[in-house]
């Protein structure tokens, strides 16, 4: 039940951070999988503005880890 949590999580970064959601079934979401290293369905992972990895979560997305991931993001 991921849905409910990313959806929570993108209303509240709404204007701060961008969700993109992709399937591994397509062609650029199976690539990006791979170069990730997604192990399963569902994985998160949250990229700083360079493009590097901060936190990556396969399964169940905690709401809180992430948020915490992306506000990181902003500090100096």
């Amino acid at each position: 039940m991921a849905k409910p949590v990313v959806d929570g999580i993108e209303r509240e970064l709404e204007g701060r951070a961008q969700v993109v959601r992709l399937s591994v079934m397509d062609g650029v979401g199976g690539q990006l999988a791979l170069r990730y290293g997604a192990r399963g369905v569902p994985t998160l992972v949250v990229l700083d503005g360079a493009g590097e990895v901060v936190y990556v979560k396969t399964g169940s997305p905690n709401h809180g880890e992430i948020l915490a991931a992306v506000e990181g993001l902003a500090e100096p």
